[in-house]
């Protein structure tokens, strides 16, 4: 009977499954690096370009910072402008109220009634002047109220000149001017648009 030696195979076929299970080991190891690799490569470009991104931001977080800035500015020169144009505005306006104003008065002051000074206060005129009587006063303010630039007159004082001390009395020259007065009124009219838009209302209610 023939005897066979099976001991070389087995030897060879165990090298075999070792060399096989070697380069499987190897293989393994050299793709698990290669992964390794390119998930830090991966990362690394997502890493740099999260930092662009955010620098990118930044800039321009920066650059809107410095444009909300140039707004604010020109807008406090833009409220500045206008705050100008209205007090020049009003100046204009001004001119013509006042030509108004000093008509007005003299219209409605009585033959009887002496002025001696005008202040303006606010929306507000203090006249300061002489009388014959109280009754003059008292019409120079009827004739205000119902003046179109002028309402609401209030008598702050009224006193009885002493001719022999007071000097008012000498510098009116007027010796029958016996009541010195101080009286408010407000103004109304602002304007000439004003001042016909209420002519033209007084014309109206007359021919009612």
């Amino acid at each position: 009977m023939t005897r066979i030696n099976l001991l070389p195979w087995r030897e060879m076929a165990r090298k075999e499954s070792k060399r096989q299970f070697i380069s499987i080991a190897i293989s393994a190891a050299i793709l698990m690096g290669m992964a390794i690799l390119y998930a830090h490569i991966h990362m690394a470009g997502m890493i740099d370009d999260q930092n662009s991104r955010n620098t990118f931001l930044e800039e321009e977080t920066a650059r809107i910072d410095n444009q909300i800035k140039e707004i604010k500015t020109l807008e406090t020169e833009k409220n500045n402008l206008l705050a100008r144009m209205n007090v020049i505005q009003q100046l204009q306006s001004r001119r013509s109220q006042i030509v108004h104003i000093f008509d007005e008065i003299e219209k409605t002051l009585p033959a009887g009634v002496y002025l001696t000074g005008m202040k303006q206060e606010k929306g507000d005129l203090i006249l300061s002047g002489v009388a014959e009587s109280n009754g003059d006063v008292s019409s120079f303010m009827r004739n205000l109220e119902a003046s179109d630039w002028f309402e609401s007159p209030w008598l702050e004082v009224i006193q009885s000149i002493n001719k022999s001390s007071d000097k008012t009395a000498e510098k009116t020259k007027e010796a029958h001017y016996n009541n010195q007065f101080t009286l408010h009124v407000r103004q109304t009219g602002s304007n000439d648009d004003d001042k016909e838009a209420k002519d033209k209302k007084g014309k109206e209610n007359k021919k009612k």
